[in-house]
């Protein structure tokens, strides 16, 4: 045993130097790997090929980076009466204040529930004002667009290269209307492990899922990681899920609903990505991002977050743009804006 006034042990670092920890604690080196880097300029049919074979691909500067600060600006600015930022710093930079206590500042669709599903997360007066403040942005010109203003939603750089990928064309690519903005503060709960067609099931598994980090990213600031072989994995999920499901007698509306008593509460698979990979013998793939980096996964790619330890105490942000070809049968809930226990 070690003595009292002994150091605690060092923390073993988890790649590149950085330990990474998930809801369920420190993933091991052996546990990761770094996610395969894409471009732009590449030529389509190899980025589909990546993109069917891996459920992902990782695209590097899609988005022009003033964009995305520039977004990322006004963010911080409706937050910052919040009190959620550090004191004389710059909106842009997200710095979390040292002082303020990380339990006053949860994020938006991290696994909160409230009874349905897609619960309102935190509690008190101080995280009430912080949660309104981050769900009014949703609906906020320069995000969501309105009027003369095109927000950021709608980005033509994103679109367009959707549009180009998936072979849907600018008629049928459409942006659905239902995005998640999630800001991850240093400390707090990270997002659990699942996969984008338990929530999208009343339409086809054929919706393209665009990640945007919303600033820079360190590589332990609480990015999202996915699974290795994520994707076929997931579909045997959901199959399995259907299988039985079907020989339970539930009906096709219950199996459709994702918060049912198949799944945990939130939808998720579980709230443990380390656990999670060693019951299937896989690794978590993860990367640091910078602005203007855009991570295109499959409808059944199964993903997680890392808990967000940025040594800046940068505030982790995000949001979850998502398409469908308008021409093919689609989750048609989804065409509105965010709202807590929305049972979606």
């Amino acid at each position: 045993m070690p003595k009292a006034d002994s150091p605690p042990p060092a923390i073993q670092p988890t790649i590149e130097g950085v330990p990474l920890h998930v809801n369920d604690g420190l993933l091991a080196p052996e546990e990761v790997a770094l996610l395969r880097v894409s471009y732009p300029s590449e030529p389509l049919d190899v980025l589909r090929q990546r993109y069917e074979t891996e459920g992902y691909v990782f695209l590097k500067g899609l988005i022009p980076r003033s964009e995305v600060l520039s977004a990322r600006e006004s963010y911080f600015q409706s937050m910052a009466p919040t009190g959620v930022l550090a004191p004389g710093s710059a909106p842009v930079e997200g710095l979390f204040d040292p002082a303020a206590d990380p339990a006053n500042y949860p994020g938006i669709g991290a696994g909160a529930d409230n009874g349905g599903g897609n619960g309102r997360p935190g509690s008190g007066s101080a995280a009430a004002a912080f949660v309104d403040a981050a769900l009014k942005a949703h609906t906020e010109p320069w995000y969501s667009g309105g009027g003369a203003t095109r927000g950021f939603c709608n980005v033509p750089e994103l679109r367009g290269f959707v549009a180009r990928f998936t072979g849907w064309g600018d008629a049928d690519t459409l942006p659905v209307r239902r995005t998640l903005l999630r800001n991850n503060t240093p400390g707090n709960k990270a997002i659990g492990v699942h996969y984008d067609q338990t929530f999208m099931r009343y339409g086809e598994p054929t919706a393209v899922t665009a990640w945007v980090p919303m600033g820079d990213v360190s590589l332990q600031g609480g990015g999202l990681i996915y699974l290795q072989d994520g994707e076929p994995l997931g579909a045997e999920i959901e199959a399995e899920f259907t299988r039985k499901a079907k020989a339970a007698g539930m009906s096709d509306e219950e199996m459709r609903y994702a918060f049912n008593q198949n799944m945990m509460s939130t939808g998720f698979l579980c709230d443990g990505p380390r656990d999670f990979g060693r019951k299937y013998g896989k690794k978590w793939l993860v990367s640091a991002y910078e602005a203007g980096d855009v991570v295109l996964h499959s409808p059944h790619m199964i993903h997680a977050s890392t808990i967000n330890h940025d040594p800046l105490g940068k505030i982790r942000l995000g949001t979850d743009l998502r398409f469908v070809n308008k021409s093919r049968p689609w989750d048609q809930r989804w065409d509105k804006d965010f709202e807590f226990n929305d049972g979606v």
